[in-house]
Order: structure tokens, then sequence, then C-alpha cells
């Protein structure tokens, strides 16, 4: 915006300037140019008499100097629009943040996804984006699904450091990537209630507590379903409670890479070397 406004004002300086040419006037019309201005119209000539003006000292046409107080009243006035347009691009509020994005503290957000739905970044619609309750239920809810889908791939594969566990009776698949199809194809009705228990934990998870979308949740802690038949949260204190919160966190984030990593070596042959090495298939 300096450049421009630079530009503009140079612009201007240029222009008035022009109207005292340092060159001669090399071409006349019916409206005499005199020498040493730029005035191909004769414009300045008009309130002199010595054009086509045969009513002279009427006010019909400007003199020279009505011309050049109008024209710096023109160029102070066009002047004090661009200073005050390019004040406009100044805030008068300090910024909070280098980035539209802004990185909460203390939380390794470097593009501050957490403040999409809080409407402190550039949510203009609100409820568009999820809220910070429903990101974190939902990284320790994947969390614990892979946790448990590398586990089980791990249990039932074939491969050298697979386990190749079987139950008897069910589905046999030597590729886990197909597994499921199979065995909801063979075992519908066990398929069907699988997902029925899948179902009933979600909807209890949330549906006591409140839309965390939107961030109302009433939930004190993020991935609580209040099952704690052990009796471990006693048992380990706050401090261990917090400590294996955290620790499940990790490993579920672990968990995610890892499941990742199968599905890209599965449809990506080579994007996994290391499992090349330990000779998977």
């Amino acid at each position: 915006m300096a450049k421009f406004t630079a530009t503009v004002l140079a612009t201007l300086v240029a222009g008035s300037s022009a109207f005292v040419s340092q060159q001669p006037a090399t071409f006349s019309t019916t409206l005499k140019a005199k020498e040493g201005v730029w005035d191909p119209m004769g414009l300045m000539e008009l309130g002199s008499g010595e054009a086509f003006d045969t009513f002279p000292g009427q006010q019909l046409h400007p003199s020279k100097q009505t011309i050049n107080f109008t024209m710096a009243k023109f160029t102070a006035t066009v002047l004090a629009t661009l200073v005050a347009g390019s004040s406009a691009f100044v805030s008068q509020q300090p910024a909070t943040f280098s980035t539209t994005l802004k990185a909460k503290e203390g939380v390794w957000d470097p593009m501050g996804l957490m403040e999409l739905g809080s409407g402190e970044a550039f949510d203009t619609f609100p409820g568009m984006f999820p809220n910070e309750q429903f990101l974190r239920e939902a990284e320790i809810k994947h969390g614990r699904q892979a946790m448990l889908a590398w586990t089980g791939v791990w249990a039932t594969s074939k491969d050298p450091f697979g386990l190749a566990l079987h139950f008897p009776g069910a589905p046999d698949c030597d590729d886990w990537t197909t597994a499921l199809g199979v065995f909801a194809k063979e075992e519908p009705a066990v398929f069907g209630a699988v997902l029925a228990v899948i179902a009933a934990c979600e909807g209890e998870s949330v549906g006591h507590s409140g839309d965390n979308f939107i961030g109302v949740s009433t939930k004190e802690t993020p991935g609580n379903l209040n099952f704690d038949y052990l009796g471990m949260k006693g048992k380990l204190g706050e401090e261990g409670v917090a400590r294996y919160a955290d620790v499940e966190i990790k490993n579920g984030r672990a968990a995610m890479i890892a499941m990742a990593s199968l599905f890209a070596f599965k449809s990506i042959p080579g994007s996994v070397p290391i499992m090349d090495v330990l000779g998977a298939h």
C-alpha cells in the first residue's frame, strides 16, 4: 500500500508540474497554445481575450490565475484523500497473533486447527468447524480404535512377526484388508450385533453431555465413559490418572500412525521399506 501511495503521489506531482512544461508546444489548434506551457487546447487563453472570447472581462472563461488556483485545490484534495485512505490500512488495534490461524499456548498446534471452531479464527459461520471439545474427544476415540486395530492385525497376521491367531469356527482370511468384508458376509448377525454395540457406546458417550461439536458439552474429561469396573481411578489417584491419560494419548497417536503405515504398505508397494525388510506381505 505504501508503494502504491508513493506511485500515485509521484504521478500527481508529475501531472501538476506538466502544466509548466520545459518543451514548447509544437502544434497549433483553433485554441492557441501558449509557448513554454503544455496547454494544447489553449485553455489559459480563454479568459485573456486572445482566443475567440468576444466578451473580455466577463466570467465566461476562467483566467490563468483561476485555473492555477483550482488545480492546486484539486491536487490538495486528492493528496488528503490518499493520506486518509492509506491510513485506513493501518489498524488501530495491536496485533495479538502473527497469523490468521492462532496457535494455542501449551499445545503443539502450529496451524491453529483447534481455534477453527471457536470463532476466534476466520470462522465466519458459527458451527462450521468442530469445537476443541469435539477434537479432543475424537482424537482419544480414534486412538483407541487404532490401538485395537493394530492389535487385531498383529494377532491374526500370518506374517513372520504375526501371532496367526484364529478363533475356531470364525471365517478365515489371509488378507486383513478384506477380512471385515468376509466376516460381515459370512456372519451377518454377529456383524450387526457388533455395530449395534458400537452405536450404543458412541451415543452413550455424547448423548447425555450435550453436543461437543459446537462446544456445549458438560463432560469434564474427554473420552471418559464412566466405565471403571476395576476401580482404577481410586487406586491410582489424580496424578496416576493424569499420567495414564497422557500415556493413552501418546500410544493412540502412535497407533494411528502405525495403521496409516499399514494401509500405505498395502496400497502403495514399497512405501514402507521397513515392512519389506521384515518380510511382511
